[in-house]
């Protein structure tokens, strides 16, 4: 069983960055695509960034392009959100996800595992 363990989150005011982590238990984290969504309060979860295990890769929501970094490190079974220029339309409950393949996947249903989810709040 492989259990996700999202941090990092927090208040920030508009324009600031955070670093979201996630750490996974599994032992085979490196053969899994990872994951973020998120979940505003009211409105359904949404993909915000996917990365494979292997080439190919990653992929953003528009919104989140060029402002948000999604990386991993196999080695500490960690994947990792930096999230730059935050805006208050950013705020939402941060989901890790993990997938039992190797291929990347924005929609929430390819994924196997999910972490219980890290506020962010941005302040205007």
């Amino acid at each position: 069983q492989v259990q996700l363990v999202e941090s990092g989150g927090g208040l920030v005011q508009t324009g600031g960055s955070l670093r979201l982590s996630c750490v996974s238990s599994g032992r085979t984290f490196s053969n899994y695509a990872m994951g973020w969504f998120r979940q505003a309060p009211g409105k359904e979860r949404e993909f915000v960034a996917t990365i494979s295990s292997g080439a190919g890769g990653p992929y953003y929501r528009d919104s989140v392009k060029g402002r948000f970094i999604i990386s991993r490190d196999n080695a500490k079974n960690t994947v990792y959100l930096q999230m730059n220029t935050l805006k208050p339309e950013d705020t939402a409950v941060y989901y890790c996800a993990g997938r039992s393949s190797s291929f990347s996947s924005s929609r929430a249903s390819d994924y196997n595992y999910w972490g219980q989810g890290t506020h962010v709040t941005v302040s205007s």
